[in-house]
């Protein structure tokens, strides 16, 4: 029997082809639209991984304010650096006062000092979102790539904004044309300019985030102990996951936001058993993958459970009329 079997997170640039189908979804109930008197509804938007085809949307291509959302750029930025540069994320970085830049909270009691492996930090900044982690991050990979870099005079120029401006280079990269980041932990209070993004650039984010099998391992994490060395002495910390969705239903990673500007944020990835399909002695083998994102509700949560479902209601639709797609409804 000859099997084939998709790729479960094809390349951004597939060369897959796609085509038109006209193919009419019912109306489902229960869509998170709700805002209060003058509050700007949220925006969402599910999409099949697989594919990039989106299967439902509100204000997706609207700019939005996006939190610590901004820690999936921040982390695809040193795990690029990784595995294409080279880089070392075993190798230990001190931690200096500029990483408390934009840090409101310190759950994990870091001290100006510490010294903790970058890997560490990426659980710090993608399990419990620590802002302080996404900046020691910055810092500490920005200088090598500072390092590499042609020298400038500009006398603005930090080893944060070099790091920031891979992470813009990055998202240029990916086509996401309506996003702006300014920091490497998504701090919004007082940023000028301002940060933001839309659902379908975060969309397009997490597929590149999620083909990275180093990001899914972080995402999928509920508790992860890490440690660090403060002035000879080895101490630990014990990270939790801000996600509350993770582990029901399919959701296996991936990340939460909130600040007073951007609401509460949410991308969550779902996953289904591989679908296989037989013709005679051939079988193509379908992985079910999907991504949410949410940006600016008031119950990311309640949302996030809302959208998994209708989703997975509208892809099963999708996929029995053949996952035929209207490439005006890709990412």
């Amino acid at each position: 029997m000859l099997v084939k079997v998709l790729p479960v997170f094809p390349g951004v640039a597939s060369t897959t082809k796609f085509f038109l189908v006209a193919f009419a979804i019912c109306a489902i109930c229960a869509v998170p639209q709700r805002a209060a008197a003058g509050q700007v509804p949220p925006s969402y938007l599910v999409v099949d991984s697989q594919t990039g085809y989106v299967l439902i949307e509100q204000n997706a291509r609207e700019k939005r304010q996006i939190a610590s959302l901004t820690k999936v750029a921040t982390a695809c930025v040193v795990l690029d650096w990784a595995e294409k540069k080279g880089g070392d994320l075993g190798q230990l970085a001190t931690i200096s006062q500029g990483a408390f830049v934009g840090v409101e909270k310190n759950e994990v009691g870091w001290q100006a000092g510490d010294v903790v492996s970058l890997r560490d930090l990426l659980y710090a900044a993608l399990v419990q979102s620590d802002n302080l982690a996404a900046n020691a991050l910055a810092i500490r990979v920005g200088e090598t790539l500072e390092s590499a870099a042609p020298a400038e005079s500009n006398s603005k120029i930090t080893v944060a904004t070099v790091f920031v401006a891979q992470m813009n280079a990055l998202a240029k990269q990916l086509g996401m044309d309506r996003t702006r980041f300014v920091n490497p932990s998504g701090f919004d209070y007082k940023e000028r300019p301002m940060p933001y993004s839309t659902a379908i650039d975060l969309a397009r984010l997490t597929r590149y985030a999620m083909n990275k099998a180093s990001f899914r391992f972080y995402v999928s994490q509920k508790e992860r102990e890490i440690s660090f060395n403060r002035g000879g002495k080895q101490m630990h910390a014990l990270l939790k996951t801000t996600n509350d969705l993770l582990g029901t239903n399919g959701i296996d990673g991936v990340k939460t936001g909130q600040t007073a500007r951007a609401g509460e944020c949410l991308i969550l990835s779902a996953n289904r058993a591989a679908e296989v399909i037989k013709n005679g002695d051939n079988a193509t083998i379908f992985p079910r993958h999907l991504i949410v994102v949410i940006l600016g509700s008031n119950d990311r949560f309640g949302d996030g459970e809302r959208l998994v479902r209708q989703g997975w209601q509208l892809y099963d639709q999708w996929a029995a009329a053949g996952r035929l797609v209207d490439p005006k409804k890709m990412l």
